[in-house]
């Protein structure tokens, strides 16, 4: 296989960063979740309007990975105020890891995580954490392997489906 290339991406990146979290989002949970409220998730949280600030977001960086000039990934970090729960001071939030599912077994996911630990360690971060999805097997499995331990859990309403996120921590030896 070819060299997988990370880049922090820009503004520019906006379309890629759009097809890639729909694709995603649906490859991964369009199986078990109704198509009303997929749609309306996939409406409400990938429109350009919504991404246009988090990618804007000073608090906040993607980080594409690309096989052979072709985005297949990336990664979305949030600090500070931009993290989707309070967390004790100096953390650092993996909001999203989105890889395509074709792509799936050969390890992006993993790079794209070391890119997330290595930014927390240069910016002297001392706690990463995430929220994965109770029934998200595979994810919870990779965090897991990755040293992550649960440490709350909360609820994650996905239109009129309310479920639970399992919340992950590794903390960060600097």
């Amino acid at each position: 296989m070819s060299k997988i290339e990370i880049r922090k991406a820009t503004i520019s990146d906006l379309e890629t960063i759009q097809e890639i979290s729909i694709t995603t989002f649906k490859e991964t949970f369009a199986s078990v979740n109704s198509p009303e409220n997929m749609a309306n998730y996939i409406r409400d949280n990938f429109n350009q309007k919504q991404l246009i600030m988090e990618i804007n977001n000073p608090d906040s960086a993607f980080y594409l990975a690309s096989l052979e000039k072709v985005t297949i990934g990336y990664l979305k970090i949030n600090t500070g105020i931009s993290q989707t729960e309070k967390q004790k001071e100096n953390s650092l939030e993996i909001h999203r890891i989105y890889v395509l599912q074709t792509f799936h077994g050969k390890k992006i996911g993993q790079l794209l995580l070391d890119e997330a630990i290595n930014s927390a360690i240069q910016a002297n971060i001392d706690l990463v954490w995430l929220g994965v999805w109770e029934e998200n097997h595979r994810a919870l499995q990779f965090y897991s392997k990755n040293g992550f331990v649960e440490f709350d859990k909360h609820i994650f309403t996905l239109g009129d489906d309310v479920q639970t996120d399992l919340l992950l921590q590794l903390e960060i030896k600097n």
